[in-house]
Order: C-alpha cells, then structure tokens, then sequence
C-alpha cells in the first residue's frame, strides 16, 4: 500500500488540482495514504479525453463482438488480482475481507454479462410500405459520466462502465473520497486490455468541486450517480442545464412484510443479509420489516436473536464467510445511525438489541433492532445506512402495503408468505423498482434494478440498463421505382 495514489487521466498519473485528501481505515480510524484531488480543470481534461476518443471511433466502430470482448478480459483481470484488490476495499471501506471477496467477483460478473450482451443491442426494421427502406439503429451517447458512491465503490463501478463500454462510450469516473483507492484497478484493466487512452479516466474529488464540474461539462452526454436524494436533485439540475439524460438511484428505505403464514426460521437468514451485511450499508437494505401482530414478538426475538449472533470488529480479521459484521465507513457515518436510533429511542422506540457504538477504536456500531416503531417516525421514513431494524406490526394486508409505500422512496421491496396469490398482489401494489418474494436480494447481474419516486429513475442491471447508454436513430431512405 504505497503513501500516495493519483488520478487517471487521458493514459497518464498525475496528480490533482486541488491537492490531496487522507484516507482513513474504518477499523482504526487512523489515515493510511492520501489521494490526489481533482480540481474542474482535472475534470475538464477527462472529458476532453474521452471525447477524443468517442469522436474518433475507436470504440464505436468497432464490431461489437469484438468490443464486448475487451469487456469481458477486464472482469477476467479483475479476477486475477481478486486478493489484492478484496485487501485493500477491507482497508478502504471496512467491510470483512469475505464480504470484499464477494464485491470483486460481483464487479468482475458486470463485465461478463455485459461484455456477452454487446452483439445483441440491434435495431430494427420499420415497414412502411414498397417505396420506403426504414430502419433504426443504437449509437452511443459519448462521454459517459459516473459518480460513484463510497459503500460499493468497485461493484457501482463496475455496473455503469461495463454497460458504458459495451455500447461504446467513453467514460469519466469520479470516485468516492472516502474510499478512492481501489477505483484504479478499473483504469489498470482498461490498460491491459488494450483500450485506447483516453477510455476510461478515473479521478477522485470532492463533489462540491470534481463532482459539480463533471455533472455540468458541456462535454459530457450521459450521467450515472448513485448517492442521496439532495446530490442527485443537484446533479440532474446541473444535467438539464445541457439537456443530458441521467440515471440516478438515491437510496430507499425498503420494506419486508412478513404475513402469518411466512417461515420466520427461515427469514432470519433475509434478516442477516437484508440489513447486516456490510454494515447495513446498502441502498436496498432491509430496513424495515412489517409483520403480522400474531407474529410480531415471535419476528422480533428471532431478529434480535440474529443481530446477536454476529461478530463485529475489523473486516481484516474476518477473511472466513460467516456470522460477523465490519466497520462503518466513517465515524461520521457511524455516529450519524446512532444518532438516530437515540432519536427514535427519546419519541418512544425499544432498542430490543444494539444501537451503540463499540468501545473500541473504529467506526463500529453494534447490529441494532428497534420495535415499537410506528409509520410516522423518522427512523421509519429516512434512510439511516447502518446495521439498524426496524420492526413495524400490521393488522391487514391493507395496512401492510400502506405503511410499505408510506415513505418517499421507492426501491425495492418483499413480501414473504407461502400464499402465492398474496405475494402476487403484494408485488403489483408495492411501489418499488424490484420485489423479492420469500428471499431478499432474488435476482442478480440479469434483474432489472432502479426505484420509484425519491428513489430515482432509470434501471441499472439487467439489458434494461444498456438502452440507458444509447440512443435510437431512424434512417428512411426512398428508394426509386
């Protein structure tokens, strides 16, 4: 781990406009190494260069196959440095090497589907009668710009430049400050690859600076973010200044119903997946449970039963898949979720398990469960992005999907019963983007991903992510005779 990293620039190493910024280890608090800083003349040289590119052809033209590819050799050398890159997001992020291990391979999975999907992104032919040859085609937008969030920072990556280059875009990163370090394994496998300088430019910078430059470059045709509600407002304002499409996922606070009739020995494993892994720390977390009265104390030991059964310290000393937990990202992060768990505590919640912070160094925060919780308190309506449950009871399945849709967000949401009319129903009255029948986080690389209302708009995952980066063009040509 050397003291200082740089930006990627048009094929190049350089250091940042706006000086440099210390990254800590979540486990120790202690600062490890610094990061160059973009400033928006950094910015500004990224997108030239990947504008070069995009006008040169080098990637548009090529045979998709052939592109789709390089694609696919770059999940593949991702793969091949997968421990040295799974210690350093431990280091960078906090989560334990096993949990880093999985986000290697989630990152490198991107690139192979993707890289297999760049054939298939084909027009059309429109009849319109014996004198007319009308058809469409796809064409990249051009310079892609994605700004990543700091809780996934390879996979997030991984899911918009492997769609990105698919389709034949050139692409400006912006990394997350707090965890920018393994972002340049991304710039490492566009180098090994073969892919013309330029490409891919990876740069960190704080979004104030580095992040409102890039979303308002008029060089830019397309912008990817995934963070919190009040950046993405801004950078779609930033974006409509020059009429650019975005995809923007800004969080949820999802919902589970659990109905009587559901298998709640087997739901505490959706319980350990849906809001401990990775600290609690995932857009799509299961935040919220909403569970039948008649099974409500019965959910509520089983979930605090699951919350104490882990262990939680530094992710570096839990290489082994298991029942354990990893820091916070920040002390900052860490103590904004306490702080509301102590909030909801003083309106009339029940801390039933957790909700302090460990007395150790770190940013670690014990894996909380809350009841008492009732659908217009804030720890049921915003977003706290830590390990902490909260357990709503429902009378009716009415109620159910009223208190679920009660918030501002949209993202995903599940139902668990063994009555498959019900969750049908459920699944059509939930106001969510994706809904997990009796398993949390079903689906994969292939399923469609992105929410309804607060929770933003476009689809990431899935094919439905590739029309994202390209737009159609209709050629009518009148033929003679």
């Amino acid at each position: 781990m050397q003291d200082i990293w740089q930006n990627y620039i048009d094929g190049a190493w350089v250091d940042g406009g706006a000086g440099r910024i210390d990254v800590s280890d979540p486990a120790t608090g202690e600062v490890f190494c610094a990061h160059a800083l973009a400033s928006a003349a950094d910015v500004d040289a990224a997108v030239t260069a990947a504008r070069r590119v995009h006008l040169s052809g080098a990637l548009r033209d090529m045979r998709p196959i052939a592109r789709g590819r390089l694609v696919q050799d770059m999940g593949r050398f991702l793969l091949a440095h997968k421990d040295e890159i799974a210690a350093e997001l431990t280091r960078e992020q906090g989560k334990p090497l096993w949990e880093a291990e999985i986000e290697v391979e989630g990152a490198a999975l991107y690139f192979e589907y993707y890289g297999n999907q760049a054939s298939t992104v084909e027009g059309r032919s429109v009849p319109l009668g014996a004198g007319y040859f009308d058809f469409t085609e796809h064409e990249p937008f051009g310079v892609s710009a994605q700004i990543i969030p700091w809780n996934y920072p390879l996979e997030m990556t991984a899911r918009s430049l492997s769609a990105a280059l698919t389709t034949g875009n050139t692409v400006v990163i912006k990394s997350p400050e707090m965890t920018p370090i393994t972002n340049r394994w991304f710039a490492l496998a566009a180098e090994h690859v073969g892919l013309p300088k330029g490409t891919v430019n990876v740069l960190c910078g704080m979004g104030h600076e580095a992040g409102a430059a890039l979303a308002g470059h008029a060089g830019v045709n397309q912008i990817v973010f995934t963070g919190s509600v009040p950046t993405g407002v801004a950078i779609a304002t930033a974006a409509a200044q020059n009429v650019v499409p975005c995809v923007l996922e800004l969080g949820g606070k999802s919902a589970a119903i659990v109905h009587d009739d559901a298998d709640l020995e087997a739901f505490e494993n959706d319980i350990r997946w849906g809001i401990y892994f990775n600290a609690g720390q995932v857009c799509s977390a299961m935040s919220r449970v909403i569970v039948h009265e008649s099974r409500h104390d019965e959910l509520v030991e089983r979930a605090a039963k699951v919350a104490k059964s882990l262990s939680v310290g530094p992710g570096a000393d839990r290489p082994e898949f298991g029942a354990n937990m990893g820091a916070m990202v920040s002390q900052g992060q860490r103590d904004r979720a306490s702080g509301m768990v102590q909030a909801a505590e003083a309106k009339g919640a029940r801390i039933v398990t957790g909700g302090r912070p460990l007395n150790r160094p770190g940013a670690f925060l014990e894996p909380t469960v809350l009841d008492g919780i009732t659908p217009d308190m804030a720890i049921a309506r915003n977003e706290v992005f830590g390990p902490v449950l909260s357990v709503l009871p429902f009378r009716d399945d009415a109620e159910a999907i009223e208190i679920a849709n009660s918030t501002e967000y949209g993202l995903v949401g599940g139902v668990f019963t063994s009555d498959l009319d019900r969750a049908t129903q459920a699944a059509r009255q939930l106001r969510a983007g994706q809904v997990f029948v009796n398993e949390w986080y079903a689906g994969g690389v292939e399923t469609p991903f992105g929410g309804y209302g607060k929770s933003g708009y476009g689809r990431e995952k899935g094919r439905e992510a590739l029309w994202n980066y390209v737009q159609t063009k209709n050629v009518a040509i009148r033929l003679k005779g």
